[in-house]
């Protein structure tokens, strides 16, 4: 049989598997801006709202107008993943006070929705039933429909801030008893709204320093305590450049380390994030670098009967070292949402060390 008498078939089989496709994609409630929001129990209109995609990253819709004189109607959109979301309104753009309303469905289906002044960035200075924002009498509600959650409310405001805030809680965590403590956020990030065009410019909060910090340790701990670990191992033929060498790549990635440990310690006193596991790594390989740096400083000569004992304390702090930080710089970079391209690179970075340490340790070895 010819080929050409399988044209109609596969014809038939890619338009089914399209259709079965368009279903699933369909059948997962996905929302966007070119969907109709059909949502029941609104207390407004919501036939004629603009709409603007305000955080890519967690898939946050942002539905707006004002409906009447003064009174501003608002629907949040983001994925139901077990936590609560929150819209908060700032008057410079940062979290301290400003105003935020926050929505979640618990794990009995129980919907609740508050409004919490932004105080500080403890927990216990997250006040609820507090803040600035005119919420209108029974116009607040969240609901969860088709795998999302729909934050709804309305604002008595001549012209709401357009600095706004978004943020998603941590994963099976909500706000209980009396007061509704909220738990730190797992994830957020400061945007600017256009009332007028839609135009949202969304940005992470100060972008600049968790760069500095992750370039800083990547390069510190990461990378050139692994390039000096390699030429205190393999070069030692070149007496005694190899321990200048040695000495001044580990003094600089030292250096590097500890202002990346410093500016990571400020970054978390800014956002109020909870990085504990992160953190505790981080003062970790500090701590492991401090006492490498006195274990140098300390040195016996040579000669000294103590020297093999030395060696083998100062030989397997650095290995475990390294080891710590590798992981701890991927992990952050998990925290970070960096994506595939830091991974990809700084996973390149290591696996090109490793082979060169590996071509050096046989060359060593036939050496022997």
């Amino acid at each position: 049989m010819r080929l050409s008498h399988y044209f109609p078939v596969l014809f038939y089989f890619f338009i089914s598997c399209g259709f079965l496709l368009l279903a699933s994609v369909n059948s997962q409630g996905a929302d966007s801006c070119n969907t109709n929001l059909t949502l029941n129990g609104l207390p407004f209109d919501s036939s004629s709202l603009h709409c603007a995609s305000v955080w890519a990253p967690h898939n946050f819709i942002l539905r707006y107008l004002e409906t009447s004189t003064d009174v501003w109607s608002f629907v949040l959109s983001a994925p139901d993943n077990n936590s609560y979301i929150a819209m908060g309104f700032s008057p410079s753009g940062g979290m301290v006070g400003s105003s935020a309303v926050v929505g979640w469905v618990s794990a009995d289906g129980t919907p609740t929705i508050r409004q919490y002044a932004l105080r500080g960035q403890k927990p216990s200075q997250v006040v609820v039933n507090q803040g600035s924002l005119q919420i209108t009498g029974n116009s607040s509600m969240i609901l969860s429909q088709s795998s999302r959650l729909y934050l709804v409310f309305q604002l008595n405001t001549n012209q709401p801030l357009t600095r706004l805030i978004y943020s998603v809680g941590p994963v099976g965590v909500f706000p209980t008893g009396t007061d509704y403590e909220l738990t730190r956020h797992r994830d957020q990030v400061t945007a600017e709204l256009n009332y007028v065009t839609g135009q949202a410019s969304s940005r992470t909060p100060y972008k600049k320093l968790r760069r500095s910090h992750g370039i800083l340790n990547i390069l510190g701990w990461g990378i050139l305590m692994i390039i000096g670990a390699i030429l205190a191992r393999y070069f030692k033929q070149w007496d005694p450049i190899w321990f200048y060498s040695h000495t001044l790549v580990q003094s600089l990635g030292f250096v590097l380390g500890v202002a990346g440990v410093i500016s990571g310690l400020v970054l978390e006193n800014k956002l109020g994030a909870d990085v504990s596991t992160h953190k505790g790594l981080g003062i970790f390989i500090l701590v492991l670098g401090c006492l490498q740096v006195m274990a140098f400083l300390a040195r016996p000569n040579k000669e000294s009967k103590v020297r093999k004992y030395w060696n083998w304390y100062h030989h397997n702090m650095g290995r475990i070292l390294i080891i710590f930080a590798i992981a701890n710089i991927f992990y952050g970079i998990h925290l970070g949402e960096k994506g595939k391209g830091w991974n990809a690179g700084y996973g390149i970075t290591i696996a090109i060390l490793f082979l060169i340490a590996i071509v050096l340790e046989i060359r060593m070895w036939m050496r022997k």
